[in-house]
């Protein structure tokens, strides 16, 4: 590991003293801003930029849940996708070769469960 890590750094400039003193002072100024908004005393204003924050991030928020709810299901279940409409279908697994009928376009279509 220690030679790839060699290898990658080769040919560029590395961390020399004003690298590690920005490094140090961006994540003071992130700490500082952090324990600014848990002492706050302005709940109304730190409730409003979090729920800000939550909705500018829910599509990314939402996609992880979706793939940890797939990895949960992935020893019982086949999940498919439907060829005609792309809806995601969930078969148990171990029924053998199975007809599959897509709830949402009626499109059947046959996959090993």
């Amino acid at each position: 590991m220690k030679e790839k890590f060699l290898r990658f750094m080769q040919g560029r400039y590395g961390a020399d003293t004003l690298s590690k003193v920005l490094l140090g002072a961006g994540l003071i100024v992130v700490l500082i801003y952090c324990y600014f908004r848990i002492f706050s005393r302005n709940v109304s204003k730190r409730y409003a930029e979090n729920q800000a924050f939550l909705a500018k991030t829910y599509k990314i928020r939402m996609f992880f849940q979706r793939q940890k709810s797939i990895w949960k299901q992935r020893k019982v279940y086949h999940i498919y996708k439907c060829p005609g409409c792309k809806q995601k279908i969930r078969i148990p697994r171990g029924k053998g070769k199975i007809e599959i009928r897509c709830p949402k376009c009626g499109t059947t279509f046959i996959k090993k469960s």
